[in-house]
């Protein structure tokens, strides 16, 4: 399937007919009107034409030397679902005009009437062709930055894992995502959804660990007008707000057994409650759930319910964390040193090979949230290159061969010290135990 989403400054036309003075009058006219108008004798250049070309509306004649515009226009609409095709049918061939028309043709024209209506249905058609042209547009910007494009790593297990994920995408199964807290649960979510049927529909996302058990049922199911102190009105909850699209549930371990159950219902019959009402309710959703806890491990022991575990868990996919995948901390590090060094207007800094070295040693329990916090850190703290000074005080590094002399190692310390104290070297030497002329002589030799 092809899709063209550039956009024309000009509305433009294919005009398809093997009538070749017929078809130059069209052009004139339709010319006159300020569109763009290319044009074609045969099915085959008409088509060479669309594939080179942004065409927003196409004009066929129904015979075609090579084809027919009736079988054309479905072929367009399938290849180019934005473009919208009219089609000039024989004089009194309405019945040519009801076939292209369910295969997705905008209308048609019969020949001897087409000169007084083509223009007022060329500024119709070409309105439609417009605005479907901008929603691929935004879906195909959504894509680029929520797709699975947009995830970072050329791991063997982290290809494994993107494999999964986009396999299951193009269905409707409920997915289960599990991982360590920051190994990015939340973005494989989303390029889950923005590549399955439901793009177009609602992402919603629902942190379950961030809410206490009463106001967690709230948000997930909604509530009625004066349900519960302070319910002033009614509220749709996540679920009303995910119809017909995804919601993710994040931390899901954390939401207790007796939600759990109301949960199952909805996964079952599509069915539940809002708080305080008695009228049951009904939703079309595609559930995407994470968690950083054993929850076969728990729905045998009783923590949680086994048969939402059962529901949940026919999809799973299971991400790496980042020590399992230290082939991709510099990729990482490049992306984020670019994306702070922007954020703050600085130039991008070097990244030294002990700065990836220390990062690489490194245990990241974090995971790849932890690796953005000590990239932004660093930026801020850096101006030319990211080296074993720029990182945070309690960084671990146990690698002694990252430290070369006894002068870098004094130099690291001076400069974390001098960040701990935010620049404050009364501070910073008191921290140090030397006088604060001292330091102002190593900040000087250290060019620190």
């Amino acid at each position: 399937m092809h899709f063209l989403i550039r956009f024309a400054a000009v509305p433009t036309i294919l005009i398809i007919d093997d009538e070749e003075n017929l078809r130059k009058l069209l052009v004139r006219v339709i010319e006159l009107e300020g569109y763009t108008v290319y044009q074609a004798g045969t099915v085959k250049d008409g088509l060479k034409v669309l594939s080179k070309e942004s065409i927003n509306v196409v004009v066929s004649d129904v015979k075609l030397p090579d084809g027919n515009g009736i079988e054309l226009a479905g072929k367009i609409k399938r290849e180019y679902p934005a473009a919208e095709i009219i089609v000039l049918t024989a004089y009194g061939s309405i019945e040519d005009g009801v076939r292209a028309m369910k295969n997705g043709a905008f209308d048609y024209l019969t020949k001897g009437e087409h000169q007084e209506r083509i223009i007022p249905l060329l500024s119709k058609a070409t309105e439609k062709a417009l605005l479907q042209q901008k929603v691929q547009n935004l879906e195909a910007r959504l894509h680029d930055k929520f797709g699975f494009t947009n995830i970072l790593g050329e791991s063997k297990a982290l290809k494994h894992a993107v494999d999964l994920a986009r396999k299951v995408s193009a269905t409707d199964t409920n997915v289960l995502l599990l991982g360590e807290t920051g190994t990015g649960k939340e973005v494989f979510a989303q390029a889950i959804h923005y590549e399955s049927p439901r793009k177009t529909k609602s992402f919603v996302a629902l942190n379950c660990s961030a809410f206490p058990k009463d106001l967690l049922e709230s948000e997930l199911f909604g509530h009625a007008e004066g349900a519960f102190t302070g319910a002033s009105k009614a509220k749709k909850g996540y679920l009303e707000e995910a119809h017909e699209g995804t919601l993710f549930l994040d931390e899901l371990g954390e939401m207790n057994i007796e939600l759990q159950a109301k949960l199952l219902r909805v996964l079952e019959t599509g069915e539940f409650y809002r708080v305080g009402e008695s009228k049951s309710r009904h939703v079309n959703v595609r559930f995407i759930a994470a968690t950083n806890r054993n929850l076969e491990q728990e729905s045998e022991s009783g923590q949680f319910r086994k048969d939402l575990y059962y529901r949940l868990s026919v999809f799973t996919v299971s991400l790496p964390s980042l020590r399992e995948r230290k082939e991709d901390i510099p990729m990482f590090a490049a992306h984020f040193v670019e994306q702070f060094a922007r954020k703050t207007n600085k130039p991008n800094p070097a990244i030294s090979n002990d700065f990836l070295k220390a990062l690489r040693h490194h245990p990241w329990k974090g995971n790849i949230r932890e690796l953005k916090n000590v990239i932004e850190r660093s930026v801020i703290l850096s101006d030319t290159e990211l080296d074993l000074t720029s990182l945070p005080v309690d960084f671990n590094v146990d690698d002694d061969s990252n430290i070369h002399s006894l002068a870098e190692v004094e130099k690291r310390h001076i400069k974390k010290m001098l960040a701990y104290a935010e620049g404050n070297k009364t501070q910073a030497a008191k921290l140090l135990g030397i006088g604060l002329t001292t330091l102002y002589q190593k900040i000087k030799d250290y060019h620190l």
